[in-house]
C-alpha cells in the first residue's frame, strides 16, 4: 500500500480541496450591484485587500490564508461566477468554477472545481453562506484516463447510498491503486489516505448517510499508469427530497 504523503513532492496535496469549503460572508452593500462581477474580479485580481476590507475581522485572517494557499499552489487559477435563479426565499446562489494548471517535474497538473454557493444578504452584507454540489479534481493524466464519477449530490439522512468511481477501460495485468474516505466540512486536513490495488477496475462503495442533516465530504485518489487523479465531492444530507 501507498501513503498519500509519498505524492506530496509532485504538488497534489488533498487538503487543497478543502480551501473551497470555507463559507464566505460579510461583503458590504457597496458591492450589491453586480456582486458576482466584483467578487470574480477580486479573486482573479488576487486582491487580498478586498478580503481585508469586506470580510469580518474573525474570518479575515483565515480566508486570506486559505486563498493565498490556492494561488500559491496554482498561481494561474481563474474564477468564473454566475448568478443562478433561486427558488429558495431570501437566498441567492452563485455557481462558481475554478480552473488552473501548473507544471511539476515536467508534468502538467490540472485543477477543475465546480460548486454552488448559497447565501443571504442581510443589512447589505452576504451572510449564512454555504457551499453545495462541490466537485473538484486535480489530475496529471492529460485526460487520458477514461473515468466516471457516480456520486450523488444529495441523499436522505440515515439512508444507504452508492459511490462508484469507474475506470471505463480497465487495464489488464496492470495494478491500479486507489482509495476514498470521508471528511468533515471545514477540516483543514493533511491526513494519510492509504492506497490499495483496485482489482475491480474502480472504487465501488456502499455507505450510509449521517443521521443528521448537513454536508458530507468524500475525497479520494486514483493512481494509474497514465497519471494520478485526486478528487473531492460534497453530498448534501437532507431530511426530505
Amino acid at each position: 500500500m501507498f501513503k498519500l504523503n509519498l505524492f506530496k513532492n509532485i504538488g497534489v496535496p488533498l487538503y487543497l480541496f478543502i480551501y473551497l469549503i470555507i463559507p464566505y460572508s460579510a461583503i458590504t452593500q457597496t458591492l450589491s450591484v453586480n456582486l458576482e462581477r466584483n467578487l470574480e474580479n477580486s479573486l482573479n485580481g488576487r486582491d487580498l485587500e478586498f478580503f481585508r476590507k469586506y470580510f469580518r475581522n474573525e474570518e479575515n485572517k483565515n480566508i486570506t490564508k486559505q486563498f493565498s494557499k490556492i494561488i500559491n499552489d496554482f498561481p494561474d487559477s481563474k474564477w468564473k461566477i454566475k448568478r443562478l435563479k433561486s427558488q429558495i426565499p431570501n437566498k441567492d446562489i452563485f455557481r462558481i468554477k475554478v480552473s488552473g494548471k501548473k507544471i511539476v517535474n515536467g508534468e502538467i497538473h490540472i485543477l477543475e472545481s465546480n460548486f454552488d454557493y448559497f447565501f443571504s444578504i442581510i443589512n447589505g452584507k452576504i451572510d449564512k453562506g454555504i457551499i453545495k454540489n462541490l466537485f473538484t479534481t486535480i489530475r496529471n493524466d492529460n485526460n487520458n484516463v477514461d473515468i466516471s464519477f457516480k456520486i450523488p449530490d444529495k441523499v436522505l439522512t440515515g439512508s444507504k447510498y452508492d459511490i462508484d468511481i469507474i475506470l471505463n477501460k480497465p487495464l489488464e495485468e496492470v495494478i491500479i491503486a486507489g482509495a476514498i474516505k470521508p471528511h468533515q466540512v471545514n477540516s483543514l486536513f493533511e491526513q494519510e489516505i492509504l492506497l490499495e490495488p483496485l482489482a475491480s477496475g474502480g472504487i465501488f462503495k456502499m455507505t450510509r448517510a449521517p443521521s443528521k442533516t448537513g454536508i458530507q465530504i468524500w475525497s479520494g485518489i486514483i493512481a494509474h499508469p497514465e497519471g494520478m487523479i485526486t478528487f473531492t465531492k460534497s453530498i448534501d444530507i437532507v431530511d426530505e427530497i
